[in-house]
C-alpha cells in the first residue's frame, strides 16, 4: 500500500493543554507521510494528570458528522479509535466502524479504560462491555495489561504472569473478535514486555523492554501512532511493535528531565525519532 494515499482517521479525544490522544498522534502520523483526519470523542481542557479538568462529550456532534461524510463520499483506509466518552458513543462509533470495515477499512482499537490494576474514574462495567463491542470490529487491538484483564475477566496479577498465561490472555482477547492483538506493560516471567499475536502469521511473540522510571501522559498514544505508521507502511506486526517500543523508549529518555511532565512529551520537537 502506498502510504501517501493511505487516509487515516483518528477517533479520539482532543486535549487543549498537553500532548495526549489526538494531539500526540496526529503530528507523528503526519510526519510519517500519511494524510490524517480526526473526529474528537471529547474535548478536554488539559491532561487529567493535573487533577482538575473540564470535559465535553461530543457524541451528538459525531452523530451529525457521519451522515455528512456519507453524503460527501469521504472514506478512510484506516481508522484508529482511542478514548470513548460513553456507552452511547461506543455503540455509535462501533456501528460506523463495522460498516467501514465491511468496505475494506482497517480498524485499530486502543481500548482505553485503566492502568496499574485500576479503572480510570468514570469507567464502569457498561464501559467495559462497550469496549468489547468495539473490539469485535477490530483488525488489531493494543490494550495494556490492566485493560486486557478487565476485557477478559482475568485476575490482575501485579507480580506478572508466565509466557503460557500471557498467550492464554491473548487467546481470550481474540475470542472477543479482534484478528490480532497486543498486550502492553505486562510482566512475563519476571520481565516487563509487550506480547502479541499476529493472525497473518499465526505467530505469538514476546518483546521485553527496560522501563524508565518516569511517567508522561500520552506515551501510549505515541506508541499507537508509531505502531500504526509502521504497519501501514507494510511492516509485519512484530517488527512494527519493536520499532514503536524502541522509538518510545528514546522519546521518554530524551525528556526524562522535563520539569512539567503532566504536559506530556512535546512530540513536535522529536519527530525525527519516530522513524527510528
Amino acid at each position: 500500500m502506498n502510504k501517501k494515499k493511505t487516509q487515516i482517521l483518528l477517533i479520539n479525544d482532543l486535549a487543549g493543554y498537553g500532548k495526549v490522544a489526538t494531539a500526540a498522534m496526529l503530528p507523528i502520523l503526519s510526519y510519517m507521510g500519511y494524510p490524517v483526519y480526526n473526529l474528537p470523542t471529547a474535548l478536554v481542557s488539559n491532561t487529567l494528570d493535573y487533577g482538575k479538568f473540564n470535559i465535553m462529550d461530543t457524541t451528538e456532534y459525531i452523530r451529525g458528522v457521519f451522515p455528512v461524510w456519507e453524503q460527501l463520499g469521504f472514506s478512510f483506509d484506516a481508522i484508529a479509535t482511542g478514548f470513548i466518552a460513553s456507552p452511547a458513543q461506543a455503540r455509535l462509533v462501533s456501528d460506523w466502524c463495522r460498516l467501514q470495515a465491511e468496505k475494506g477499512t482497517t480498524v485499530f482499537v486502543d481500548p482505553i479504560m485503566g492502568d496499574e490494576g485500576r479503572l480510570y474514574n468514570g469507567v464502569t462495567e457498561v464501559t467495559i462491555q462497550s469496549m468489547r463491542d468495539m473490539i469485535q470490529v477490530a483488525d488489531l487491538i493494543f490494550p495494556n495489561y490492566t485493560e486486557a484483564c478487565y476485557l477478559t475477566e482475568a485476575a490482575y496479577r501485579s507480580e506478572g504472569v508466565t509466557w503460557e498465561e500471557a498467550k492464554h490472555l491473548l487467546d481470550n482477547l481474540l475470542r472477543i473478535g479482534t484478528r490480532s492483538a497486543l498486550v502492553t506493560s505486562i510482566r512475563v516471567d519476571g520481565r516487563t514486555a509487550v506480547v502479541g499475536y499476529n493472525h497473518l502469521k499465526d505467530e505469538y511473540f514476546l518483546l521485553p523492554y527496560e522501563e524508565i522510571p518516569v511517567h508522561f501522559p500520552g506515551t501510549g498514544d505515541m506508541f499507537s501512532a508509531i505502531l500504526i505508521g509502521h504497519l501501514l507502511g507494510g511492516e509485519p506486526l512484530k517488527h512494527a511493535t519493536r520499532a514503536a517500543m524502541d522509538a518510545l523508549y528514546r522519546l521518554i529518555d530524551l525528556n526524562r528531565n522535563n520539569e512539567d511532565k503532566n504536559r506530556g512529551i512535546p512530540i513536535e520537537n522529536y519527530l525525527s525519532v519516530v522513524k527510528g
